[in-house]
């Protein structure tokens, strides 16, 4: 996972977030709604992204494939070992 894909996760985090705390839902599907309207707007980014730079956000890479070992010697991630 690059940055960017990271950004792009926490971008749909805190946006569901936000519309949660303004609109309050009462049940799943309220929630569920809430949730898909903060992934649009880090499909919208997303989008931006990619025609900006004409390479694609999101890659098939993950931790370890970025170098997991790296990270963990640098304290930078956590495993059951290996405690931040």
């Amino acid at each position: 996972m690059t940055n960017t894909e990271l950004v792009l996760n926490m971008l749909a985090e805190v946006a569901a977030t936000d519309i949660s705390v303004e609109r309050q839902p009462a049940n799943f599907n309220e929630s569920a709604q809430v949730a898909k309207e903060g992934a649009k707007a880090a499909q919208v980014a997303r989008k931006q992204i990619e025609k900006s730079t004409g390479k694609r956000a999101i890659t098939s890479k993950n931790a370890k494939s970025l170098g997991q070992r790296k990270l963990l010697k640098q304290n930078i991630i956590c495993d059951e070992t290996n405690f931040v």
